[in-house]
């Protein structure tokens, strides 16, 4: 393999594209990549110029999922390295759900196992239609644990309970159908339907979009109640006084574009 497993660049818009970047291997992660992803992740978390973040893969594969050597070498560990190992891959999947920062996932091609749960773990998942997905863990005797939260709030348990058993493989449309992917377009118009929703995330206030992220994930699965009702107006109470909230309110009374969206030298 010659140069980095993960390529990271940032332009000056504030989007940073991350590139798995082991394309003779599909793009399979090990412990390698998973350290490198967390790492990446969290660098960007703390840059305020990073509003929006797209993982892609080089090549023709988005993520063949693990990577076959370091199955090889797990089957050797200890109970106590083999879970190290995993609890290292779960807590990579969290960060990339949880930053406060848009995410998107750009699919050129096949996305397998785990490549299926980076994909669910991202906000967005733009697909060509060309791309293909399949969640074969069971083939090799395994289950997909790490990715499973995220695999199945993306398509629902009803969904995970056919394709995790089965391990076929799904198409770009059927994916979408079941909710894994938003939108599905011709293969050569990929990057230009990432930049379309870039470009709608940019018109958003990245404090508010960060505080969307945690409201969704809060509010899901809980009974709509009082204390819910407590809650949710505490937030918009607190955005409505938030700085940007105010910028946002008076840009838009005074229809000007909001701060958030000049140029750097304006």
């Amino acid at each position: 393999m010659s140069g980095p497993a993960l390529l990271s660049v940032i332009r000056d818009d504030g989007v940073a594209t991350l590139t798995l970047n082991r394309p003779e291997r599909h793009n399979a992660v090990d412990d390698s990549l998973i350290a490198a992803l967390d790492e990446a992740l969290t660098t960007l978390e703390a840059q305020p110029a990073v509003r929006a973040v797209v993982l892609r893969g080089a090549g023709p594969s988005f993520s063949a999922g693990a990577d076959l050597d370091w199955m090889r070498r797990s089957a050797g560990y200890s109970d106590a390295e083999n879970l190290a190992d995993a609890e290292a891959l779960a807590g990579m999947l969290r960060r990339l759900d949880q930053i406060p920062k848009p995410t998107i996932a750009e699919i050129q091609g096949p996305a397998i196992g785990g490549g299926v749960g980076l994909v669910a773990a991202c906000d967005i998942a733009v697909a060509a239609d060309g791309a293909t997905f399949a969640l074969s863990e069971v083939k090799l005797g395994l289950t997909p644990a790490t990715i499973s939260p995220y695999v199945v709030r993306a398509i629902g348990a009803r969904a995970a309970r056919r394709y995790v058993l089965t391990a076929e493989r799904l198409s770009a449309l059927e994916a979408h159908r079941l909710g894994l992917v938003h939108e599905v377009v011709p293969g050569h118009m990929l990057t230009a339907a990432v930049a379309r929703v870039l470009d709608r995330l940019a018109a958003g206030g990245p404090e508010a979009q960060a505080a969307a992220k945690s409201l969704i994930a809060d509010v899901t699965g809980r009974p709509i109640d009082d204390a819910l009702g407590r809650d949710t107006a505490r937030r918009i109470a607190d955005r409505r006084a938030s700085a940007e909230g105010r910028e946002g309110i008076a840009a838009f009374l005074d229809k000007r574009p909001p701060a958030w969206r000049r140029a750097p030298d304006d």
